[in-house]
């Protein structure tokens, strides 16, 4: 199972032991570069800022508002917003949250971008395993342009849009994703 930028993590290691992988689960997250008919979203080119380092580093701005905006069905409780910050509760703990936002790679020379790049290259390698697309298409990262690609990739895979649903799918849609999910790993 593999979200966010876990997707891209967990997808790198799945096409190199492929072998070992009998069933994926992909909600919102990539395993290529952006693709050509999405923009890079603003809040992201923000975060890549000094002023965006600061708020990210400073006020955790990039979590605080993440466990805000990522749903679209109701707020989370604050006990659960609280969970989703508190991995971030410092200056020093939330370099982690900066960096990863600054190695999307959106030009070929960036650091990254080879690794992303030889990920899409490998999917085939995937692509007799039984694959669940789950996205929440409200996502503003992760959106439609994203799924799109994946179903390129994958047109066997079985698909489930949620219209209404935003990046923390499993937050938005927990009621219906996780008795489907469980029944697709069984």
């Amino acid at each position: 199972m593999v979200h966010d930028w876990g997707g891209m993590i967990g997808t790198a290691w799945a096409v190199d032991h492929a072998d070992r992988v009998a069933k994926m689960v992909v909600m919102n997250t990539a395993a290529f570069p952006l693709p050509k008919s999405k923009r890079f979203p603003a809040p992201l080119a923000l975060t890549r800022t000094p002023l965006g380092a600061l708020l990210v580093r400073g006020g955790n701005a990039f979590s605080r508002t993440a466990s805000r905006v990522c749903v679209k069905k109701g707020a989370l409780p604050r006990e659960v917003r609280k969970a989703y910050t508190a991995p971030y509760r410092s200056w020093a703990d939330r370099i982690a949250t900066l960096r990863f936002v600054e190695d999307i790679p959106l030009k070929t020379t960036d650091r990254a971008y080879r690794v992303v790049s030889d990920t899409e290259g490998k999917l085939p390698r995937l692509a007799d395993k039984p694959m669940l697309l789950a996205f929440g298409l409200r996502d503003f990262v992760f959106d439609r342009h994203f799924l799109a690609d994946w179903e390129r990739h994958f047109p066997r895979a079985e698909v489930m849009r949620f219209e209404d649903a935003g990046h923390y799918v499993l937050e938005d849609e927990r009621d219906t994703l996780l008795p489907k999910i469980a029944s697709f790993l069984r």
